[in-house]
């Protein structure tokens, strides 16, 4: 029965604080926010052909991408359909409308893949790149020279994933029904999480320096918090809050700084892309972009990387929100405040108020897992460190 029936046929009873109909919709809108596929639809499934050819030829690289499941027209419809205008609890009708207003957005975007309408929608979605941001990127990328060695070497796909299936191992230690899993994708390139899957593309190289804290970003904060969300009454904090990319990065890059692995090479990589992201959006081509990062220091292959993840679909800014994450919560720590609440669900900073106001009123349930990371008996005295810091180049040696 659709949500729009149930109103006619009545609210029902309360459920933890809520009634039916505002949780039938919240269904609804989770229903089609976690069907869609949107970084796996907007990245490209030939990156290591196209690094090839470009490194070695200098050609513009062709990017193809994967056909989209549903049509984005049909997609609209049914988020028009989804009757938003019905939620009666005011903070959960405020969450869900900047919701759907972020999944019309992206359906947008996904209509407009690989043309020049897509980076405006983009800009929209992610935000602009303030000076202050760009400055303190900049400011990285001319001060932090010294980058670690890779004589320690890496971890291939195959090893890669044996040390994910363990870390996600020790989360079932906490509950043994969490449905996450790890898996080797010849469709994806580097690593990455989409809903309750981690994904490992089958070329990749993890620094055995980089490791650890690369499962704490993408297991102990992506998983863990689709976890926690998943569990709640309100079903959109699985899937994500509008505007939770942001926080969930940052998260995701404190994680790294709580297990002392943010490493200066780690760090010149989050700056490069809030640099690289704005010189496309100020009119840099794709080579303009990459020749830039290779005069930085950056190496050309991961310059590509950078380069790519910047200009794919059109235009992708989303690469800024990881430092901008990162110095937005360590802003948090240094005024009074907490990670807990954070790891609920997918949502942003700025909406942990309502966040904390359901949590108080009992409408959530306590988180379900709890990050290794932020338990580690040294994780603590690294954050209060790096969160007393004034300038990102010492978060390194935090």
């Amino acid at each position: 029965m659709s949500a729009r029936s149930r109103d006619r046929a009545g609210d029902g009873p309360p459920i933890a604080g809520l009634s039916t109909r505002d949780r039938a919709i919240d269904h609804e809108l989770a229903l089609l926010s976690g069907s869609l596929r949107f970084l796996l639809d907007v990245t490209p499934v030939n990156v290591e052909q196209a690094r090839s050819e470009y490194l070695s030829s200098g050609e513009l690289p062709e990017f193809a991408y994967r056909e989209l499941e549903d049509d984005p027209e049909v997609l609209k419809q049914a988020l028009q359909d989804i009757p938003i205008h019905l939620v009666e609890d005011t903070v959960l009708g405020t969450l869900l409308r900047t919701k759907h207003r972020e999944l019309s957005l992206q359906i947008d975007m996904l209509a407009a893949r690989d043309t020049e309408d897509f980076m405006p929608l983009s800009i929209e979605l992610y935000g602009a790149i303030t000076p202050g941001l760009r400055g303190s990127a900049e400011q990285i990328l001319e001060t932090v020279t010294d980058t670690e060695s890779t004589s320690a070497g890496s971890l291939d796909a195959r090893a890669f994933l044996a040390r994910a299936q363990a870390e996600i191992g020790h989360y079932r230690e906490q509950d043994p029904d969490i449905e996450v899993h790890a898996e080797i994708r010849d469709d994806v390139s580097g690593v990455m999480v989409s809903g309750d899957s981690l994904l490992i593309g089958p070329r990749s190289k993890v620094q055995k320096v980089r490791a650890e804290a690369l499962l704490h970003h993408e297991v102990g904060t992506h998983l863990v918090t689709h976890v926690n969300g998943s569990i709640q009454p309100i079903k959109v904090l699985g899937s994500g809050l509008a505007g939770y990319d942001e926080t969930q990065e940052g998260l995701a890059v404190l994680a790294e700084v709580a297990s002392g692995g943010l490493t200066a090479f780690r760090l010149r990589q989050l700056a490069s892309r809030v640099v690289t992201v704005h010189r496309m959006v100020t009119g840099a081509t794709f080579t303009d972009a990459h020749e830039a990062l290779v005069a930085e220091g950056v190496p050309a292959s991961s310059a590509f990387t950078t380069t790519m993840r910047a200009f794919r679909a059109g235009g992708l800014t989303k690469d800024a929100v990881y430092l901008r994450g990162m110095l937005d919560l360590l802003d948090h720590l240094r005024h009074g405040g907490t990670l807990d609440a954070l790891l609920l669900g997918k949502f942003s900073l700025k909406d942990l108020p309502l966040v904390s106001d359901l949590q108080a009123r009992g409408v959530l349930e306590p988180a379900r897992l709890t990050p290794r990371w932020l338990v580690d008996e040294d994780a603590s005295a690294r954050l209060g460190r790096a969160a007393a810091l004034d300038d990102p180049r010492e978060f390194v040696s935090a």
